[in-house]
């Protein structure tokens, strides 16, 4: 939808990622972008990129993250056409008339008191037109019909959502046009081998896929894999495809935790990490043996080290402390939900704190991690959400 000299389009239901990517790319000509999030609890209002000096918000779902709502303020700022035409630009004024002669009629709208607007709904299109007149009792039909005393009302803002009403939209699914060629996580969940224990995860995907017979007919498909443990490189690669990029580890910081005098000897081989970004997902090999030992979820949360990094991963996880304490652990769950379950099952946490090898600032602060039954829980101090899952052997 945007474009303005910009490589790459702005659509409806585009992960948070792929649009921050595109602005970061054209930094020369995109600038002072805000990004706005509730910090004491991300997932109770909407995740906002604020164009300050285009007059656009790009509006996110806080759960998918996915591109809900695109809101122009300002329309001084940019130039807009529909089929090919202009109806806001230097030379054309967005006048209720020119809204009217570029997209067509429709319902007369609705006026709304409290804010002194007009609001003129196509379907997943509005515009709202300002106006200090007491005009109420007499909108009955529609714009056209009213007298202004200030001219005719000028639109000051416009919203682009998928649906008939701007107040019940949702994000909608991704579209084909942002698959780029990756998978994507609809779910994980556990895998469980004999006597209960963890012996991996299940992850549900989806993808394009061409039709056999139709030439550039690209359609969803999707499929269910297994990562479990002592898997091989080449198992996780031909379940999940080529990872995004793969990290040897320099060290490994938490081994003093280890209750094995084994692991906390020197390794001559470097273990290394398969991260699948898309998927929100990564992958520790053993470097010696070259096998699954350890796999981490990611939740994306705004706030956190690691955002934007990652996309997030759905996960729903089942997990038994004993035969009478059972938790459900989701991407949307709070620390202070699995602690009233698992009561006393869990050991004192672990502060985390991330520093890059080029920069040791964090403005984010450390991370609380808590481990019980093969799971360490990194949680987030400021809100309580978890910011991701480790599970390992």
């Amino acid at each position: 939808w945007y474009q303005r000299r910009v490589r790459g389009e702005l659509v409806l239901g585009m992960p948070i990622s792929q649009a921050i990517s595109i602005l970061r790319a054209q930094c020369r000509e995109i600038k002072d972008i805000h990004l706005c999030y509730c910090d004491y609890d991300p997932l109770a209002m909407d995740v906002i990129l604020n164009l300050t000096e285009d007059g656009i918000r790009l509006v996110f779902d806080p759960i998918s993250q996915r591109l809900k709502i695109i809101e122009v303020y300002n329309l001084e700022k940019v130039k807009l056409k529909y089929c090919g035409v202009h109806f806001n630009s230097p030379t054309v004024s967005p006048t209720n008339d020119q809204i009217e002669m570029s997209f067509g009629a429709t319902h007369p709208g609705v006026f709304d008191p409290a804010n002194q607007q007009f609001i003129l709904n196509f379907r997943g299109l509005s515009f709202f037109f300002p106006s200090n007149d007491k005009l109420e009792h007499n909108y009955s039909h529609g714009l056209g019909s009213l007298q202004f005393s200030n001219g005719p009302p000028v639109v000051s803002k416009l919203c682009i959502y998928m649906g008939n009403t701007l107040s019940e939209t949702k994000a909608p699914p991704l579209p084909i046009s942002c698959y780029q060629s990756k998978c994507y996580c609809e779910k994980v969940e556990l895998v469980k081998g004999d006597g209960g224990q963890i012996s991996g995860v299940k992850i549900e995907l989806y993808g394009e896929s061409g039709s056999p017979t139709k030439q550039n007919d690209v359609r969803q498909s999707t499929l269910v894999q297994e990562i479990k443990f002592g898997d091989s490189c080449q198992d996780v690669m031909s379940c999940l495809g080529a990872p995004c990029k793969i990290y040897y580890k320099d060290e490994d910081k938490m081994k003093i935790h280890s209750k094995s005098p084994e692991k906390q000897l020197e390794k001559e081989e470097s273990d290394y990490f398969y991260n699948y970004f898309t998927l929100g997902v990564d992958i520790l090999f053993d470097g010696k043996t070259h096998t699954v030992t350890k796999l981490v979820l990611h939740n994306n949360y705004p706030g956190h080290y690691d955002f934007n990094i990652y996309y997030r991963a759905y996960f729903e996880l089942e997990l038994e402390l004993d035969p009478d304490t059972k938790c459900c652990v989701t991407s949307t769950t709070k620390w202070d939900k699995v602690e009233e379950i698992i009561g006393e099952h869990y050991s004192k946490p672990v502060v985390l704190n991330r520093r890059s090898s080029t920069n040791a600032t964090n403005p984010f602060g450390p991370t609380f991690c808590y481990g019980f039954n093969s799971v360490i829980v990194e949680v987030m101090p400021n809100n309580n959400y978890i910011a991701s899952v480790t599970i390992y052997k």
